[in-house]
């Protein structure tokens, strides 16, 4: 599936050109009219320049057209270097309508080269393939949060198709068939997490929804359990197993409460069982949730008392 309903895309020989004095006017000038391009000011006895450039190249090939990039090798442009101020290299300037519309000197982050083109491309009217894939996920998002996981999964497993290194997208798919119930595909996908995004936040949420899935499959009898732990306050295997079964019937806050108590009366029992759940509860939900926010705000003022 082509989530960008992109074609194989513009010939990388049209989207990168080794510019010149004399072709300067027509790379960028002219061709910026229509379309952003990224000039590269750079030189041979530049190590950054090596790095850069690449890097550059990459992330302009990955928009499909939606930017240019010229490379001008100042040594043998120095009129132009001159005229552009350019005082150092590696310095990269982005064009629309035959203007300099932003720009940055050294060598940066990746992270900061994919933002400076996502900027120059909606500085020319376009979309980045980063915006789109911020809109395909709030989509596979809503249709988790209305039920719809199966669509959910292939729309997270459509945007991994266009970046396999999408922690969101990867925890998401994670997340999506949980909610089928599928655990096992869920647990094999956590496995093969690539290692650049396996202790990414949002891999770490979903490997504690999954871990919570579990539990809950095994989980008792609520009533019965609360029934236990009023008639045995320091049972603290059944209160233990009492909050796995609230968190299980979709009653978090009171699972949580469940566990304070546990850890108040006895925080080192079966290893600190109580203060790890509860670290795993707070782990699967967004850090501003409420829950979370006063479950550790609670669980520090027993710690620190």
């Amino acid at each position: 599936m082509d989530l960008l309903n992109a074609a194989s895309g513009p010939d990388t020989t049209d989207l990168i050109k080794d510019g010149t004095e004399a072709t300067f006017m027509a790379d960028v000038v002219e061709a910026s009219q229509d379309t952003p391009v990224i000039v590269d000011f750079w030189a041979p006895w530049c190590g950054p320049c090596k790095t850069l450039g690449p890097l550059l190249e990459e992330a302009v090939i990955a928009a499909k057209g939606a930017v240019k990039m010229v490379k001008i090798n100042v040594d043998e442009a120095q009129m132009i270097a001159s005229q552009m101020r350019i005082q150092s290299v590696p310095t990269v300037y982005a064009f629309f309508k035959g203007q300099p519309v932003d720009g940055f000197q050294g060598a940066v982050a990746g992270s900061e080269i994919k933002a400076f083109v996502d900027r120059a491309i909606e500085a020319g009217g376009g979309e980045s393939p980063g915006g789109q894939l911020e809109d395909a996920v709030l989509a596979a998002e809503e249709m988790l949060a209305e039920g719809a996981a199966v669509d959910a999964a292939q729309t997270f497993a459509a945007i991994l198709g266009e970046d396999p290194n999408h922690a969101v997208a990867y925890g998401g798919l994670v997340r999506a068939h949980i909610a089928s119930d599928d655990l096992e595909q869920a647990e094999a996908i956590l496995n093969g997490a690539p290692a650049e995004i396996s202790t990414s936040p949002e891999v770490e949420a979903a490997h504690a929804q999954l871990e919570l899935a579990k539990q809950a499959a095994d989980a008792g009898p609520v009533a019965e359990l609360t029934a236990t732990v009023e008639a045995e306050p320091d049972n603290h295997q059944a209160r233990f197993d009492l909050a796995q079964a609230l968190h299980a019937t979709g009653d978090v806050e009171e699972a949580v409460a469940q566990l304070l108590e546990l850890f108040r009366r006895d925080r080192e029992w079966n290893e600190g069982a109580a203060k790890t759940q509860m670290f795993t509860i707070f782990d699967a939900l967004k850090p501003n949730d409420p829950i979370v926010l006063n479950g550790r705000r609670k669980l520090s003022s027993m710690i620190f008392a």
